[in-house]
């Protein structure tokens, strides 16, 4: 498919900043990070093209997308596009101006879920208290009818994943997802990251964009930056990742010889997040 008949799913990872430190962080965030050299302005434009793209949805995550100053605004510039969004939210804290905004139509929430118990949950987070303050947040979204996606990360052999998701359903979230951890960022703990750690649909109709204007093929491939928003139009960037696109959709044919059949559900195991569209 040319890249101008593509309509990509967009992650925006609008901040670096996060009040957590997850063990297996594919971003690295924390307390440190920042919000870095992309203004409210220059994701407003990005927001734009992704609509002008045909983009059925953006995502904003971070770090935690819900410390940043505008969010609100990003949210509600995405829907008078026409776009609809996903926020990817730890739960920790949500401003209380926030809460209005997603819960307007066409906006649904996602979060990150690893024990059913407060010891495992906070070993990941590294954070004391994060397990019940991100289960307060589902609950606050359920009570005014936010709809809540959640993956169930699994970073240990022993972690109770089952017991997890069974937790999130019970909470009344309308999807959970049990997934691996991927060896980037924090997740990495021997050797390098490699397209072993990826879905294989990066390929094809995903991009991402850090806080630096930097755009990947998705959040876990951020070593393959295949340009920059600062310097020119995320559709033009988009237009000359077909070399990338190339090289991983080789990849992927060998690890995994359905890819490329038709079939969506070509891989062993699904990205979170993951988005499909509905």
């Amino acid at each position: 498919m040319a890249a101008a008949e593509r309509s990509p799913f967009v992650a925006l990872e609008v901040t670096g900043r996060c009040q957590l430190r997850c063990t297996h962080c594919y971003a690295g965030s924390g307390p440190a990070g920042t919000h870095g050299r992309m203004g409210t302005a220059d994701w407003m434009t990005v927001i734009d093209d992704a609509a002008e793209m045909g983009a059925p949805l953006v995502q904003f995550i971070g770090g935690e997308p819900t410390l940043h100053p505008d969010l609100g605004s990003l949210v509600q510039h995405a829907l008078g596009q026409g776009l609809r969004v996903e926020v990817y939210s730890n739960l920790v804290s949500v401003p209380a101006g926030v809460w209005p905004v997603l819960a307007e139509p066409g906006v649904r929430l996602a979060t990150s879920y690893y024990t059913p118990t407060a010891a495992g949950h906070d070993a990941v987070t590294r954070r004391r208290g994060s397990h019940d303050r991100t289960l307060s947040g589902i609950r606050e979204a359920r009570r005014r009818g936010i709809q809540v996606r959640v993956g169930v990360i699994q970073v240990h052999e022993d972690q109770d994943t089952a017991g997890a998701a069974a937790k999130m359903r019970a909470l009344g979230a309308e999807r959970v997802r049990v997934d691996r951890m991927r060896a980037v960022g924090r997740g990495v703990r021997s050797g390098e990251p490699g397209v072993d750690q990826l879905c294989g649909r990066c390929a094809d109709g995903r991009l991402a964009v850090s806080p630096d204007g930097d755009v990947w093929p998705c959040v876990f491939s951020r070593w393959l930056v295949i340009g920059n928003v600062l310097d020119r139009s995320l559709s033009d960037v988009d237009a000359a990742a077909v070399t990338v696109r190339s090289l991983l959709g080789a990849a992927f044919s060998s690890r995994w010889p359905i890819y490329g059949s038709g079939d969506s559900g070509c891989t062993p195991s699904p990205c979170t997040p993951i988005i499909d569209g509905k």
